[in-house]
């Protein structure tokens, strides 16, 4: 993975698989594109088991390493609450998220990635993020507009595969 980033390899494959991804659905944002609240939404077509899976799959085919899946649900069983399924999916690409820490060692709030998976009250199923931009913004990186554009086009492609039927 390191060797496919750093020859822009990697980069090229992301653009042609972005231009071939039928159009997803996300919440409301503002003008300029990203959400008000840095929060994306993708709604799956898929149950929320196969959703976990098939994002799951689609990290691990790209080569980004998998760290974890806290399993919000079960955690809350635990301690007597009831929560609708709901799974933390922990992954990313040191090569490329660690040049965000450099560039501001807080941004380490928000690398590696989270992507979360829930279902709602009506039963829909969504995988929920925070917009690359918007992390920029927020902690104030100006230096790494290539890497982010980067990572919003993997997450992008991550998300695409519950985003339709295939």
């Amino acid at each position: 993975m390191v060797m496919l980033v750093r020859s822009g390899i990697f980069s090229a494959l992301i653009v042609s698989l972005l231009l071939a991804l039928p159009p997803m659905s996300y919440s409301a944002s503002s003008s300029d594109g990203a959400p008000d609240n840095g929060i994306i939404k993708v709604k799956s077509v898929y149950s929320f088991g196969e959703t976990v899976a098939r994002l799951k799959a689609d990290i691990s085919s790209k080569g980004i390493m998998f760290f974890s899946a806290i399993d919000q649900s079960q955690l809350g069983a635990g301690a007597g609450i009831t929560l609708n399924p709901s799974t933390l999916l922990i992954f990313g690409n040191p090569p490329l998220g660690i040049q965000f820490l450099t560039s501001n060692p807080d941004s380490g709030l928000d690398w590696p990635v989270r992507l979360l998976v829930r279902k709602d009250r009506d039963g829909q199923v969504w995988a929920v993020y925070t917009d690359f931009g918007w992390i920029a913004r927020r902690h104030g990186i100006s230096d790494r507009d290539a890497q982010f554009k980067m990572a919003s086009a993997v997450i992008a492609s991550i998300t695409s595969s519950v985003a339709s039927k295939r």
